[in-house]
């Protein structure tokens, strides 16, 4: 009995180890499919509402024009092109030009300056009466020959010696991290230049104006052109993280330089709405270290039409000066749990994952507590409106 009993225990013990790696993957396929299969990601907006891009795209005397600008980290340029997608898509705009304009940036005082790329494209309704000019801003080639200082720690010598997760996050936070600490010194106003003549490209002229690869001409604001189509055009930023202080810092600047002269663009600029949607928002953080602005707590006196300060201001509204605020918490990660250990999310698609996220997409482009606000924000965005 035991000659027989024995090989048919062993038989069992082998085919239950040969199927343990095979049978373990299979139970936790299934536990996170089970997990992913309802999407129960927070979406919460508090604030007022807003209409989104797609209330200006059918602009008969002006154009509909958004300008994106990247946070930290090395970007080349068409860094937006899936965003662009899913929103051109979300505006019903099926038509796209054939080929983007690319503009070499250079600073107007040294033209030998290279100061990143703006890539603009042109969207269009089949019927052609909508309109959507999109600026794509690359400035990350400025900071990235300082952090060429780094590159040995991401060289073969030292990498191997790496656990495979640590070199990626090695690899990440040598991307990532310097950027924030090259803009506080002499390349921040670098960066602010790139940002200030992208903004004057999507002010002074539409797509038939635009050149294409001629890196020899900065723009200027000082003629007409700017102030007549900042009355007629309607304008966005779009932002993430960094992104979001170089373009803040970016409007400031811009309103430091402009001079008594400058009487037909200052005033287009104080008559004019200009919304930023801000992703993966890190203000706070980036405020730390520097002293407050020369203008703060003063929202009544520049902002009501009866303060004493009105005239001063140097837009109508934007998030930086006049600001109306709606605050989105949004998870745009996968969440699961880890067997027991605590729930979490891939840190870098929680970073970075914003620009893709249907439900972000739907509210830049349709906004929230409108009559055309997208369904997907309807059916999975909590909305508290703030009056």
């Amino acid at each position: 009995m035991k000659s027989l009993v024995k090989p048919t225990l062993l038989l069992l013990l082998m085919a239950e180890l040969s199927g343990c790696a095979s049978l373990g993957e299979g139970v936790a396929k299934a536990f996170l499919d089970k997990q992913t299969s309802v999407d129960t990601r927070q979406c919460e907006v508090w604030g007022k509402s807003f209409d989104g891009v797609s209330a200006h795209l059918d602009n008969g005397k002006g154009k509909m024009k958004i300008l994106m600008v990247h946070g930290v980290g090395d970007h080349l340029p068409g860094y937006s092109t899936h965003f662009l997608e899913k929103l051109a898509k979300e505006l019903d705009l099926p038509v796209m030009s054939a080929q983007q304009k690319n503009i070499p940036l250079t600073s107007r005082l040294d033209g030998t300056k290279n100061l990143g790329n703006l890539r603009v494209n042109r969207l269009l309704s089949k019927d052609r009466r909508k309109e959507l000019l999109f600026y794509e801003l690359t400035w990350s080639v400025i900071t990235a020959k300082q952090k060429e200082v780094l590159a040995y720690d991401n060289s073969g010598e030292y990498s191997f010696r790496r656990a495979e997760v640590n070199n990626l996050l090695k690899k990440f936070s040598n991307d990532t991290g310097p950027d924030p600490i090259i803009y506080l010194g002499e390349s921040r106003e670098d960066i602010l230049v790139s940002f200030a003549q992208s903004f004057c490209w999507m002010t002074k002229t539409n797509w038939d104006g635009l050149p294409d690869g001629d890196a020899s001409k900065a723009c200027s604001f000082n003629d007409d052109s700017a102030a007549e189509n900042i009355k007629v055009d309607q304008y966005a930023f779009v932002s993430h993280s960094l992104g979001s202080r170089i373009a803040i810092d970016g409007m400031q600047r811009i309103a430091t330089l402009l001079d008594s002269r400058d009487v037909e663009f200052r005033q287009a600029l104080k008559d004019k709405t200009i919304p930023m949607y801000m992703m993966s928002n890190q203000l706070p953080m980036l405020q730390l270290g520097r002293k407050l602005p020369d203008v703060n707590n003063q929202y009544a006196a520049y902002c009501h039409a009866n303060g004493a300060k009105y005239n001063e201001r140097m837009v109508a509204k934007t998030p930086i000066f006049c600001i109306d605020v709606t605050n989105i918490n949004i998870n745009v990660a996968t969440i699961f749990d880890a067997f027991g250990l605590g729930k979490m999310a891939n840190p870098l698609d929680a970073h970075i994952g914003y620009d893709t996220d249907d439900r972000v997409i739907a509210l830049i482009a349709k906004g929230i507590g409108n009559a055309k606000t997208a369904k997907i924000v309807n059916e999975r965005c909590q909305w508290i409106e703030t009056i």
